[in-house]
C-alpha cells in the first residue's frame, strides 16, 4: 500500500473525480500502442521527439512555451503531421514511484485537457524539424490550474502511419495562487576547476636549457580555459547564490580570481582514488602528501589573491571512488574536516528527502560529510533519472523534470525544515547552467542558502549511526584506480629519469680546471652572461624540474579528468629532453693500419650543468677490440672529446657499439655504432706465414751450404 505523505493527503479528496477517471482509463491506456508501424513496415521508434526548451516554472504571466526537435533518421520522408500537448490540471503526484513511472511512460495517467495543437512540416529523410509551441497566459487550461506543483504533460506527435508519445512535466508556480507553502532550502554548489591545462613548450625548453626560473609559467590555462574563465565569471556574477568550491590552482591561474565560498584540494587531486589504490604507486610519481593537503590549498589561495592573511574553509570534493572509511581518514589527515559526497552517501530508501549531513568518526577525527541529493544533482549534471525517461535525453527535458522534482520534494513535507545539497558540474556549458540556475531562482518553493548554513545544519547522523552510511568500497575503488594506471606509469617513469640524472649523471663537483674551461667556452659561444648568473649547484634547477613534474601529475590525476594528455606531456618532455641532452656525436668509420690505435669519441651536453658519464664500447670481433669504459666530464652546453684504445691482431672488419652509462652503470640515451677496418700487411697471419717460410728456406740453404761436398778446386 502506498503511503501518502503529510501535506499531500489533504488535497486528494478534492480531486476524487479525477482519480476515478484515472482508474477507469488506466487499463485502456496501457493497451494503447505508443507507436505504430509505418506503412512499409519500418518501426517508428526511430523517430524521436526531444525537448529543446520549455517554460519552467509556469507563472500567472509566463504562459507556456515549448520548443521540440523532431528527428527523422529513416530513409523515408515523414509527412506533415500534428503535435498535441495535453495535461491533467487536477492531478497530484503522491509518491516518488508515481512521478518516476510517468517519466518512464509506465503509468497511464489521463490527460484530458488539451493545452495546444500545432501542425508540423514534412521532414526529409535524415532531417530534423524544430517546432515551437506558444500558449498564452490567458489560456483556459492554464488559468484553470488551481493548485501549484507538477502536472503530467503528454506530448503526442502524429503523422500518417507514425505516432510518438513523450511524457514530461508542467510545473505551476505558486505565484498568483493562494496555497503557497514555506520554501525548501537548497545549497547549490559548483566545483570550480578546469581540464583545460597546457604545458608551455617554450617555457619548458627555457627551463631545461637555460636554467631560467620558468617553473610558474610552464603549466597554465589554454586559450579555451581562459575563455571558460570569462564565461564562468559572468555566470557567477549573474547568479550570486551559487556556492563556489574552487580549485586553488585554478584561481591562481586567473588574472582576477572568481569569488569562492570554499577551496578544494589543489588541482582537484582525486583523494578517493588515491585512498583506494596502492599509494606507493603515487609516491613514485613524485607527488608528496603536502602537495594536496588543506594547508597547501590555503597557501595557494592566498597567493592567488595576493593576501597573506586571507582565510577560507577547505572542503574536499569527491573523486572517482566512494568516500570509504579509508578515504575519509585520508582526507582528515590531510586537514579536510569537511568533504562533499557527490554519490554513494545518500540513503534513498527513506520515505522523504532530508538534510543529508553526516558526521563520521575516523581514526584521525570526525569528518563532516555533505551528501548531494542524488536525483536533483544528477539532473543538474546532465544525467537522466532513467534510460527510459525519454524526455530527459535533452537539457530542456531534464530541466523540466528538475523543476517538477524539486516542487514534489517541497510538497512532501512543506513545513519541515530541510536543506538539500545540489552539486553542479563545472564541465557543463554555461548556457545550460544559466538556464538551470535561473529556474531555481524563479521557483518560489526553493530558497538558495550558503555553504556555511549547510555545514552548520544539525547532522542527520553521528557516531555509530553515521558509520552505517559509509560505503564499504566493495572493489569499485580498485576499478577506479586502474583507470589511472597508464598515467601513474608514465608519471613514475618520467620522475625516475629526473631522479637518475640528479643522482648519477649531473656532477656535484665544479673543478677549477673545468670551470675555467667552461668560462672560456662560454665566451666563445657568447653566452657568458647566462653562465655568470647560473648557480654553481644544480640542486635548485633539478628541484624546479621535479616541481613541474608534480604540478603536471596533480592535474593528470584530478577527480574531473582521466589522465590528461596535455599535462602528461610535461613530465614526458622533461624525461625525453634529459635523456637526449647528453649524447655521443656520431662517429665515422675508422681504418686501422697498425696493431694499436685510438678512436676519438665526442660527448655533447645540452644541459646548463656539467655531467660526468662513462662511454662504454664493445665490438663484435675477437681480433679487433676496444677499451671497455672511459670516464668523461662534459661542461654545461658544451662538448668534450675522449679516446678509446683499439688493439688489432688481424686484418678484418668489426662493428663497434658505443653507449653512455651513468655512474651506476645504467645505459641511457641513444647508442652509436661505427665500423673499424684493419689493414695490417706484415703483422697479420699471412705475414707470419711468409716470415716462417723465409726462415725455413734460409735455414735449409745454410745447411746445404755447410754439408755439400766441395770440389777439390775450391
Amino acid at each position: 500500500m502506498t503511503r501518502i505523505p503529510a501535506g499531500i493527503g489533504h488535497r486528494i479528496c478534492s480531486h476524487a473525480v479525477a482519480w476515478v477517471t484515472a482508474l477507469m482509463l488506466a487499463v485502456a491506456m496501457v493497451c494503447i500502442p505508443q507507436a505504430v508501424a509505418m506503412d512499409d513496415g519500418t518501426a517508428t521508434d526511430a523517430v524521436t521527439v526531444d525537448i529543446d526548451t520549455a517554460t519552467a516554472p509556469v507563472t500567472a504571466q509566463s504562459g507556456y512555451h515549448l520548443t521540440l526537435d523532431i528527428a527523422n533518421p529513416t530513409d523515408h520522408a515523414l509527412p506533415a503531421g500534428t503535435v498535441t500537448l495535453s495535461t491533467n490540471v487536477h492531478y497530484t503526484f503522491i509518491s516518488r514511484t508515481d512521478i518516476q513511472q510517468w517519466a518512464q511512460d509506465e503509468v497511464g495517467i489521463p490527460t484530458p485537457q488539451v493545452l495546444a495543437e500545432v501542425q508540423t512540416p514534412e521532414i526529409a529523410p535524415g532531417g530534423t524539424a524544430t517546432v515551437a509551441i506558444d500558449v498564452n497566459a490567458d489560456n483556459a487550461v492554464l488559468t484553470s490550474i488551481a493548485e501549484w506543483g507538477p502536472k503530467p504533460l503528454r506530448i503526442d506527435f502524429h503523422t500518417d502511419g507514425t505516432s510518438v508519445e513523450t511524457h514530461t512535466f508542467l510545473t505551476r508556480s505558486a505565484e498568483g495562487l493562494d496555497n503557497a507553502t514555506p520554501a525548501l532550502n537548497v545549497t547549490v554548489a559548483l566545483p570550480l576547476s578546469s581540464t583545460q591545462w597546457q604545458v608551455d613548450t617554450d617555457d619548458l625548453t627555457t627551463l631545461l636549457t637555460d636554467d631560467a626560473d620558468a617553473d610558474s609559467d610552464v603549466v597554465s590555462l589554454s586559450k579555451t580555459g581562459e575563455a571558460q574563465v570569462k564565461e564562468q565569471t559572468q555566470l557567477l556574477n549573474n547568479h550570486p547564490g551559487v556556492q563556489v568550491i574552487a580549485d586553488p590552482t585554478y584561481l591562481d591561474a586567473m588574472r582576477m580570481p572568481i569569488r569562492s565560498s570554499a577551496i578544494m584540494q589543489p588541482a582537484g587531486f582525486d583523494i578517493t582514488a588515491y585512498a583506494a589504490a596502492d599509494t606507493s604507486r603515487y609516491d613514485r610519481t613524485g607527488i608528496r602528501a603536502e602537495d594536496w593537503n588543506a594547508a597547501t590549498a590555503l597557501a595557494q589561495y592566498r597567493q592567488a589573491l595576493g593576501d597573506d592573511e586571507a582565510e577560507l574553509d577547505a572542503v574536499a570534493w569527491q573523486g572517482s571512488a566512494s568516500w570509504t572509511q579509508q578515504a575519509l581518514t585520508t582526507a582528515k589527515r590531510q586537514g579536510y574536516d569537511t568533504v562533499v559526497a557527490t554519490s554513494d552517501f545518500s540513503d534513498m530508501s527513506l520515505g522523504i528527502v532530508r538534510t543529508d549531513t553526516t558526521v563520521v568518526p575516523t581514526d584521525a577525527g570526525d569528518v563532516t560529510v555533505l551528501a548531494a541529493q542524488p536525483v536533483l544533482s544528477g539532473l543538474a549534471q546532465g544525467q537522466a533519472t532513467s534510460q527510459t525517461a525519454t524526455a530527459e535525453r535533452t537539457a530542456g527535458g531534464r530541466l523540466a523534470r528538475f523543476v517538477a522534482q524539486s516542487a514534489f520534494y517541497q510538497m512532501e513535507q512543506p513545513y519541515t525544515e530541510r536543506n538539500l545539497l545540489i552539486c553542479l558540474d563545472s564541465s557543463t556549458d554555461t548556457a545550460t547552467l544559466d538556464a538551470l540556475l535561473s529556474a531555481i531562482e524563479q521557483s518560489p518553493w526553493l530558497q538558495m542558502t550558503d555553504l556555511h548554513t549547510l555545514m552548520s545544519a544539525t547532522p542527520s547522523a553521528t557516531g555509530q549511526d553515521a558509520l552505517l552510511a559509509v560505503p564499504d568500497g566493495d572493489g569499485a575503488g580498485q576499478a577506479v584506480s586502474e583507470r589511472f594506471t597508464p598515467a601513474l606509469d608514465a608519471l613514475s617513469n618520467a620522475n625516475d629519469v629526473v631522479i637518475r640524472f640528479r643522482d648519477s649523471v649531473l656532477t656535484d663537483a665544479q673543478e677549477e680546471s673545468m670551470k675555467a674551461s667552461e668560462d672560456t667556452q662560454a665566451l666563445a659561444r657568447q653566452d657568458a652572461d647566462s653562465v655568470t648568473h647560473r648557480s654553481e649547484d644544480a640542486t635548485a634547477w633539478v628541484n624546479q624540474l621535479l616541481a613541474v613534474n608534480r604540478r603536471c601529475a596533480l592535474h593528470a590525476l584530478s577527480y574531473n579528468a582521466t589522465a590528461d594528455s596535455a599535462t602528461l606531456a610535461g613530465p614526458q618532455t622533461i624525461a625525453e629532453t634529459l635523456s637526449n641532452a647528453v649524447r655521443i656525436t656520431p662517429i665515422e668509420s675508422l681504418n686501422v693500419v697498425s696493431e694499436t690505435a685510438n678512436m676519438p669519441v665526442t660527448v655533447s651536453n645540452a644541459l646548463p650543468y656539467p655531467v660526468r658519464v662513462q662511454v662504454s664500447a664493445t665490438t663484435d670481433s675477437m681480433t679487433i677490440v676496444t677499451s671497455r669504459l672511459v670516464d668523461v666530464v662534459v661542461p654545461p652546453t658544451s662538448e668534450e672529446q675522449t679516446t678509446l684504445a683499439i688493439r688489432v691482431s688481424t686484418s678484418g672488419t668489426a662493428n663497434a657499439q658505443l653507449t653512455l652509462l651513468d655512474r651506476e652503470g645504467n645505459a641511457f640515451g641513444a647508442a652509436q655504432s661505427t665500423t673499424i677496418t684493419s689493414a695490417l700487411q706484415i703483422s697479420d697471419m699471412s705475414g707470419f706465414i711468409i716470415i716462417v717460410c723465409a726462415v725455413l728456406l734460409g735455414i735449409a740453404g745454410l745447411w746445404r751450404q755447410f754439408h755439400r761436398v766441395k770440389d777439390p778446386d775450391e
